[in-house]
């Protein structure tokens, strides 16, 4: 349903998202309500996230592969220093620690930092959400990667499978409650 007087930007294309580490380099407010067209601003940027992600969590599973290998001919007794692939084991343990450091990193500095929310099995699924408010309370606009522009909505404890879908009506007044409600029950 259209409000008179107001047209939302259509889903279609989007800028180019920025490179790795460029781009959008001042880190966005934690606690601050974005509106529908802020949100799909980032998108770029979060996609660019899950980019740098993926390839993270690919050198990760690379190496937790190699480990595997390792413990079906060792055993435990890998782990000793004298054994003829414990190096190869050292080498796959700390390509594992740095991934793993690398995607906290990323999570924590490029979406965490910028006010977006990261749900449970997000990165597996490609859910973000975008801290928002509609009628007086928070709420996020959320979505998943591959979608062009946010498209739907969901209260705080409602998670993805309580998503509604965004409407012209309210998209124009999310993000725009003055003062912001209570943030106490956003969970990141």
């Amino acid at each position: 349903m259209k409000s008179p007087g107001y047209t939302r930007k259509a889903c279609g294309t989007l800028p180019l998202a920025p490179p790795a580490y460029g781009g959008y380099t001042g880190p966005m407010q934690t606690r601050r309500a974005l509106t529908v067209e802020d949100a799909n601003q980032l998108i770029p940027w979060v996609e660019s996230v899950f980019g740098r992600l993926d390839a993270h969590r690919e050198r990760w599973q690379k190496h937790n592969e190699g480990l595997q290998i390792l413990d079906v001919l060792w055993g435990q007794r890998v782990e000793s220093a004298d054994n003829p692939d414990h190096d190869e084991y050292i080498r796959h343990r700390r390509g594992m620690e740095a991934a793993a450091r690398a995607i906290q990193s990323l999570i924590e500095r490029d979406l965490i930092g910028r006010g977006v929310r990261l749900p449970a099995g997000g990165l597996d699924s490609g859910i973000v959400d975008f801290p928002s408010t509609f009628e007086g309370r928070w709420i996020y606009l959320c979505w998943q990667r591959g979608e062009s522009c946010i498209t739907h909505w969901h209260e705080l404890d409602t998670g993805f499978s309580g998503r509604r879908e965004l409407v012209d009506e309210d998209a124009i007044v999310m993000g725009l409650d003055e003062p912001l409600p209570d943030d106490s029950g956003l969970d990141f």
